[in-house]
């Protein structure tokens, strides 16, 4: 069976070992003590699932990953691959004992099928996040190509019908994302404006240019109207292949938003957070969640008195931008609101 040419999920997993923040497992801390000695892997696995049944701290798999330099791929897992915890000089390794799968054969050449390999994260979850989600700041607005009617003066646009375009550059590239003014983030701290979501609309080509110019519309979800802007395609696809790890450094942050207008934050919910590049957070970088503590009463004193935050849960950044990220809630304790606060695990 040939491999799939349209998405490929790896575990990159590393050759080296990793030590996050200085954290080092040793021969108990960090392993559950009602782990499995061996777990056959299943289809619809993921990585973060497979850690936590060995692991308190999921994110800390690639601290103790054991690279079996008789495998070939080692950082590949598929369904029924067995991973057994095993010690090494006293300390816990989990260790990748191939398991039997169907690969094609053909002369000189072993094709795997990288399409079967698990993910880190449930990527149904995060699809409709990685390439289709953008953040702009308000300038874009100001200076981006945009559509200025469709074919036979109609209002809207849809797949396949014809567009025209102001504002294009001499030099401007052939495929576009359809992109429309949506909600601005703002730090709930600062009050600084964090960047502006460009809500998708569809995609769009380039047919002859011009003043207008004239495109057409390759794709779309929704209508296409006149006055929607026009973002030049990213050369590269959004990460779909994560680490997990804790940040490099000390971050501490705020959920300022989430997705699909749900109220109280749970597990796969995707977050807005005001941490970015500029606060070095990087594609794969876990953060625990806490709940902020209410505000109550003192019965004897009659002050106001703020409980203390509890710790709610973890999630894993999955896209940066420069000023706030997007990251996908791994587990939840108890639910969370806008506003509660993130920081390293």
């Amino acid at each position: 069976m040939p491999a799939s040419k349209t998405h490929v999920w790896t575990i990159s997993l590393l050759l080296a070992m990793f030590v996050f923040g200085g954290t080092q497992l040793g021969a108990t801390d960090g392993v559950r003590s009602d782990h499995p000695q061996e777990y056959t892997v299943q289809r619809g696995d993921t990585l973060w699932d497979i850690a936590g049944r060995f692991l308190t701290r999921p994110w800390l798999w690639p601290e103790i990953w054991q690279v079996n330099p008789e495998i070939r791929n080692p950082h590949l897992i598929y369904p029924g691959d067995v991973i057994s915890l095993v010690y090494v000089d006293g300390e816990p390794r989990l260790r990748l004992d191939r398991g039997e799968r169907e690969v094609r054969l053909s002369p000189g050449i072993r094709e795997e099928q990288l399409d079967e390999a698990i993910s880190t994260i449930p990527l149904s979850a995060i699809r409709p996040f990685l390439n289709r989600s953008h953040v702009v700041d308000d300038a874009f607005f100001d200076e981006a190509p945009y559509i200025i009617a469709g074919e036979d003066e109609r209002v809207m646009a849809s797949a396949g019908d014809r567009i025209y375009i102001r504002r294009l550059a001499e030099d401007a590239p052939v495929d576009y994302a359809v992109v429309r003014r949506g909600n601005p983030y703002i730090d709930p701290d600062t009050g600084e404006l964090l960047g502006i979501a460009a809500t998708y609309v569809g995609d769009a080509r380039l047919r002859r240019d011009g003043d207008p110019a004239t495109g057409v519309v390759r794709s779309s979800n929704r209508e296409v109207l006149p006055g929607d802007m026009l973002l030049e395609t990213p050369p590269e696809a959004a990460r779909m292949q994560f680490v997990p790890r804790a940040p490099d450094e000390e971050v501490e942050g705020r959920i300022i938003d989430v997705m699909d207008g749900v109220s109280q934050i749970g597990q796969f919910d995707v977050v807005v957070l005001n941490l970015g590049k500029e606060q070095g957070l990087q594609d794969g970088d876990v953060l625990a969640m806490f709940r902020a503590g209410r505000e109550i009463s003192d019965p004897v004193s009659r002050e106001r008195v703020r409980l203390p935050e509890e710790r709610a849960g973890e999630l894993i950044v999955f896209r940066t931008f420069d000023k706030l990220s997007f990251g996908l809630v791994m587990r939840a304790s108890r639910h969370m609101e806008v506003l509660d606060v993130v920081r390293n695990p």
